[in-house]
């Protein structure tokens, strides 16, 4: 059986803005444009150190959360344990691909409300924004999507770094 935690998160055109070096007395100015444009990511890391994601320009759906479950299955052989949030955009949807039929190989699993800090997924978000983003200035939600999708290609070839999000969630990973 493959576990596998999954967490949504928007990517704003906005950049994460973090600390960095310039010349002295040369300020660095990041120009962005302000909108509320922003791109949905939903992301399934299991303790392999392996990252799945769907990303959309528009809000996730229930549609979406189960599009996102069939992927998941298609690259894991083995049976799935989901553990996820509570949103409520795994409900309708969900409930009807399980009772299809999904329950034959997938079982769901529902953190705590309002615990963020015990999903290992939370970790791929504070790295991509943070980390593999920061201070980078899009102009479109295009532009935004490719520097997305390069930051994303980066972090699946660091499983190690995959792994680590675990231990930030207080969970061993036993092999």
């Amino acid at each position: 059986m493959t576990i596998v935690f999954i967490d949504e998160s928007g990517f704003y055109l906005l950049p994460g803005v973090v600390r960095t070096y310039a010349p002295r007395a040369q300020t660095p100015i990041l120009k962005t444009i302000l909108s509320y444009a922003h791109l949905s990511v939903m992301s399934g890391i299991t303790m392999q150190g392996h990252l799945l994601t769907l990303t959309r320009k528009r809000a996730l759906t229930s549609a979406d959360s189960v599009r996102f479950l069939k992927h998941v299955k298609s690259q894991r052989r083995s049976r799935l344990l989901v553990i996820w949030d509570g949103s409520p955009i795994h409900r309708k949807e969900v409930t009807r691909f399980m009772a299809d039929g999904g329950s034959q190989y997938i079982h769901l699993e529902q953190l705590p409300a309002y615990a963020p800090e015990l999903n290992p997924t939370e970790g791929v978000w504070q790295h991509l924004k943070h980390v593999e983003l920061r201070n980078v200035c899009c102009k479109n939600l295009s532009h935004l999507g490719r520097e997305l999708n390069l930051a994303m290609m980066r972090l699946r070839t660091k499983p190690h770094v995959i792994k680590s999000f675990f231990a930030g969630a207080g969970l061993s990973i036993k092999t």
